[in-house]
């Protein structure tokens, strides 16, 4: 059967070292942590703070994948409906997810094609 979706995250596989894995691991945590304490400080998801963890947030998944302007938003959406991300970002900070999805949104409508 073809992929009619284009979709391809079953088809991922971890190849890379453990040390590279243990940097990926330090990187998300890092902006995960970012984005928690601005969110507990109130920081607007459109302030520059923000707009530049989501930056780091984005350069993270180039590792990876170049997601399109609606692609990354697609994945935003993962932090919001009920998923394995979501129940990540919020077990950080209640609300984490939708304020990771904001801002992404703000970020990917002004930065992405």
């Amino acid at each position: 059967m073809t992929n009619p979706l284009g979709m391809h995250a079953g088809q991922y596989r971890n190849e890379y070292t453990e040390a590279e894995n243990k940097s990926f691991t330090e990187q998300f945590s890092s902006i995960t942590t970012a984005m928690a304490e601005a969110m507990a400080n109130g920081v607007s998801v459109s302030d520059e703070q923000v707009q530049q963890l989501i930056r780091q947030h984005y350069d993270f998944c180039l590792q990876f994948w170049p997601p399109t302007r609606e692609a990354y938003k697609s994945l935003a959406m993962s932090f919001i409906l009920p998923s394995e991300y979501r129940d990540s970002y919020e077990s950080v900070a209640t609300g984490l997810g939708k304020y990771h999805y904001d801002a992404i949104v703000v970020w990917a409508d002004a930065n992405l094609d």
